[in-house]
């Protein structure tokens, strides 16, 4: 018995061959500040939506979804997220392309297309109402040259937010993508082009295929940060009416009527529906391409 015990591999050795080792202890730390920073404030959240001042415990949600004014806020986030995440990521992909190869001032061009996440929204929103406001330099100067009688609609409304969204989200869906092609082997598409491949053959089934997968996650990033949208909406939108994103009604309700219960059953709603749309996302993705990537993608 005790040289049988004695054969046996000691429980380190055991779990080493399964791929737990004491390495892994590092993630302890990170994984107590997420529970602390992201787990804790969400099951809180969720408790606290379903303890609404009267009703029963699904009367936020009912509310919510029977108040047409809260539930269109609804479809108008995604009518403005999902355009922007659209053209920052579909802008992105043709720029990255060609700054992944050598580029004469390549270093001075990547900083001015990443300067915009310096300013902020606050400062994005001012430089919008400087320069596309009624009085702004950009409509002087179409007025004085005649190409409109009067100034151009560009803030206080949708494409105000629009453009915010798109001013501060394409540099991080640039410097994403940018990342993913530059972790793409290009000595594939040489072999594409010894076989005769031209350009856009190349890209379209081999560098697409294996960007897919980093298109994918710079996507549902950029989405994130553009549903979440609240100071743009506020400062260059029209946050009674046009662009009334969900953000606004969950701060309404929690720090305007200080319905603390119906704010959270708000933010709630926000996570179900980022978490559809990054599902739908994740789920295109995997139909699309299941091998390897080729880099970091």
């Amino acid at each position: 018995m005790t040289a049988v015990a004695s054969a046996r591999p000691a429980l380190r050795h055991r779990l080493a061959e399964r791929g737990i080792d004491r390495t892994l202890l590092l993630l302890v730390p990170g994984l107590l500040v997420t529970a602390c920073l992201f787990l804790y404030p969400f099951l809180y959240g969720l408790q606290l939506s379903f303890a609404p001042r009267k009703g029963g415990i699904f009367a936020n949600y009912a509310r919510f979804f029977g108040d047409p004014y809260l539930r269109n806020t609804i479809w108008t986030t995604l009518g403005i997220a999902l355009p922007a995440t659209f053209i920052n990521v579909l802008a992105s992909i043709p720029i990255a392309y060609v700054m992944r190869g050598r580029v004469r001032g390549k270093r001075l061009l990547t900083t001015i297309l990443v300067v915009p996440i310096t300013l902020g929204t606050v400062l994005t929103a001012q430089g919008l109402i400087m320069y596309g406001g009624p009085a702004g330099w950009l409509n002087k100067v179409l007025t004085v040259l005649g190409i409109t009688d009067q100034p151009l609609p560009l803030i206080h409304n949708y494409t105000g937010v629009l453009l915010s969204l798109v001013i501060t989200g394409f540099p991080f869906s640039f410097l994403l993508t940018l990342s993913y092609l530059s972790g793409i082997d290009p000595s594939l598409e040489k072999a594409a082009a010894t076989l005769g491949a031209n350009g856009v053959q190349r890209f379209r089934r081999i560098t697409l295929p294996l960007l897919a997968p980093g298109l994918a996650i710079t996507f549902c990033l950029s989405f994130v940060m553009a549903f979440s949208v609240f100071p743009s909406a506020q400062l260059v939108g029209d946050p009674a009416n046009e662009t009334r994103v969900i953000s606004i009604a969950a701060y309404h309700a929690a720090f305007e009527e200080y319905d603390y219960s119906m704010g959270s059953a708000v933010a709630m709603l926000m996570a179900v529906v980022m978490l559809i749309v990054i599902g739908l996302v994740m789920a295109w993705r995997g139909t699309l391409y299941r091998g390897a990537t080729g880099g970091k993608g």
